[in-house]
């Protein structure tokens, strides 16, 4: 039986919000519960309860509840949670009314800036009078192609205030992947900065967005936030505005507007790298009672807590963190590289303002363990005591890499979920242990199970990552999808009435996950389903080999295995190399496992949140083109796989 990484002490059990919130049952319902399984076992059973009793316990902001707290249980899709509540998702982020800290700045040049709980209201006070007064109202949609700036949140913050729908990309977008989400939605209002920092440079801004503004008519003003100098030259933009002149200086108060539970709050947006990307509608009661789930139970959030999460502003992350305002937690919001101007950039500022729990991705983790950052040894962390991790399967060796070089005392939490639920199917939990290679559990009131190819539920092995009940962040559909089709064949084709998310899983017998990537990309020579991050885990445990991709290829009325990998400079793949890959594939999974071919590439293309994209690889290979590069960070790099003389023979 392996062993856990971590356990929980006694006083940290005892501490948490989920004994509390345990707690809190058994005396509201004469329940017994005493244990996570327990606890997850109930939730599923009483979803309703469990969704009433959380928005009790979490002290959601609210006119009205209402009942039912479900109408329609047996749909998917169809179902609706708390029909007849009001409230406003803005007002619920906006509840801690002192002068503690709400939000710390910090960018790659080292510049910090602070605002208090009190400061941000105003802030937004001050903004959600101006679309007022511009006349924005609920339904209107606001867009912003902003980095990760506290004027980016306090945007959100007020276009939710009035009822707008926000929606967000990067600045690292070019023009096209821009006016591919944005031209679908028609955003009256846009807010950029006048650039970005990234890897040490300045990056202009406003040279795209003028690109931009010409094929967006919908634009009505473009307001712009000083960010990179103190008066932009906004040249050509007539219908720019500075923050400053745009804002109604002076305002205190914000009239919330009181609105239903599924309200459309977000538009969120598919990778879109095989075509136009999908619209995702994501209502403001859904998203707040998930992330109040998500951060005060499964994370342990609350006051006195300081969350990080590297993140852009065009990924679900962006969105999960500033939910936590709700849960009284501050927010630290970084832009720039991960490691400029020195990888140990970000453990500087952990060590600096007191990170508690800090969240990345599992590329930068292996990242670390490769460039040799030992942030244990270096830094101060006594305040940090959880590592969440997401965007691809974090492997065994980077559990281990955790635990030796950066804290003992810490719940490693890999996390999974994405953009379609904005949140998590499973995730951490504070009062059971980390087993290396595992996410923890199961979300609460999630009712996620493994399934074969016809719908059997499988209590061991690999299978589809599906989930068979309503839950309150279920999308509310796509844009300008009226008769639901799309989002029906996006995730109820598979099975009936039941949400397949396309990940290729497993449950393990701690009732954890193990997710073994996408289910589009799963590899099936003879016949046999593999996971990629199987062979990605073994593959980037090797000294030499930084990154890797794997697809399958047609071969011969087969599918063979063919893996590309990006090694350390001024390395060079030779036969050696290949056969201890191949060995390492071989003695630590199957023979099906070890690929046919090895292949050195320069550079791994990857979405602009840092996935790899295997099918964009895999439709090179097979000679077919990739129309939507502008969702890729590095386009260029899938020239790379064209025509390869390698893999013709």
């Amino acid at each position: 039986m392996a062993q856990p990484l971590w356990t929980p002490g006694p006083d940290r059990i005892a501490g948490s919000r989920m004994t509390a919130f345990m707690h809190h049952l058994n005396n509201r319902l004469s329940l017994e519960l005493s244990d996570y399984g327990a606890l997850y076992d109930w939730s599923i059973r009483e979803a309703e309860t469990f969704w009433e009793e959380l928005w009790d316990w979490a002290g959601v902001i609210a006119d009205a509840r209402g009942d039912p707290i479900l109408e329609h249980a047996e749909r998917m899709p169809g179902a609706r949670w708390f029909p007849e509540a009001r409230l406003n998702f803005a007002e619920n982020l906006l509840r801690v009314g002192d002068d503690s800290p709400a939000v710390v700045f910090r960018n790659e040049a080292d510049h910090r800036s602070t605002l208090s709980h009190n400061a941000l209201y105003h802030r937004v006070a001050e903004l959600a009078s101006a679309l007022r007064k511009f006349g924005i109202g609920p339904g209107d949609r606001i867009a912003g192609f902003m980095p990760n700036l506290p004027e980016t949140l306090i945007a959100m913050l007020a276009s939710s205030a009035v009822g707008a729908v926000w929606s967000s990309c990067s600045p690292d977008f070019g023009i096209q992947g821009v006016l591919d989400r944005f031209g679908q939605i028609e955003p009256r209002l846009l807010f950029t900065a006048d650039g970005y920092l990234y890897n040490g440079k300045n990056h202009d801004s406003l040279v795209k967005i003028a690109g931009i503004l010409d094929r967006l008519p919908s634009v009505e003003r473009l307001v712009v936030v000083p960010y990179l100098a103190e008066q932009p030259a906004l040249g050509r933009l007539d219908k720019a505005v500075l923050l400053d002149d745009f804002v109604d200086r002076g305002e205190t108060h914000i009239e919330f507007e009181q609105l239903p539970f599924d309200h459309p709050l977000y538009i969120l947006y598919s990778s879109g790298t095989t075509g136009v990307p999908k619209c995702i509608v994501h209502g403001a009661g859904g998203t707040l009672l998930q992330h109040l789930k998500e951060h005060r139970l499964h994370t342990d959030l609350g006051a006195g807590d300081l969350l990080f999460y590297y993140t852009t502003c065009g990924w679900m992350m962006w969105n999960w963190l500033v939910s936590a305002l709700a849960s009284d937690s501050a927010l630290l919001l970084f832009d720039g590289s991960p490691t400029a101007p020195t990888p140990e950039h970000l453990w500087n500022i952990a060590e600096q303002e007191g990170i508690s729990v800090f969240g990345t991705s599992a590329k930068y983790i292996a990242a670390l363990e490769k460039a040799g950052i030992r942030p244990g040894r270096t830094h101060r962390l006594e305040r940090l005591r959880a590592l969440l991790s997401t965007g691809s399967p974090l492997s065994h060796e980077s559990f281990d890499y955790v635990y030796r070089e950066i804290k003992q005392d810490l719940q490693l939490s890999s996390i999974s979920g994405g953009t379609d639920i904005i949140s998590c199917f499973a995730l951490g939990c504070p009062i059971r242990p980390v087993y290396k290679g595992e996410l923890q559990c199961r979300g609460l009131a999630m009712a996620v199970e493994i399934y074969d190819p016809q719908g059997q539920p499988l209590q061991r092995g690999k299978g589809e990552l599906v989930c068979t009940r309503p839950f309150p962040s279920m999308p509310i559909g796509f844009w300008q999808d009226p008769d639901q089709q799309r989002y029906r064949d996006a995730y109820f084709s598979r099975f009936d009435n039941v949400w397949a998310h396309g990940d290729f899983a497993e449950l393990t017998g701690h009732d954890g996950l193990i997710i073994h990537g996408r289910s589009d990309a799963v590899l099936n020579p003879g016949g046999v389903r593999i996971g990629t991050a199987e062979i990605y885990r073994q593959v980037e445990s090797i000294e030499e080999v930084l990154e890797s991709i794997c697809i399958g290829q047609p071969w011969q009325d087969d599918v063979r295995v063919v893996l590309f990998v990006r090694l350390r400079d001024g390395l060079s793949l030779d036969d050696a190399l290949r056969d201890r890959i191949r060995r390492r594939i071989r003695e630590h999974t199957t023979p099906r496992h070890v690929p046919a071919k090895i292949v050195q590439v320069a550079d791994i293309p990857r979405t602009l949140s840092g996935k790899i994209v295997e099918l964009a690889v895999r439709s090179m290979v097979i000679g077919e083109d990739v129309q939507n590069r502008e969702a890729l960070a590095n386009p260029d790099a899938l020239e790379l796989y064209r025509d390869l003389p390698e893999l013709k023979t």
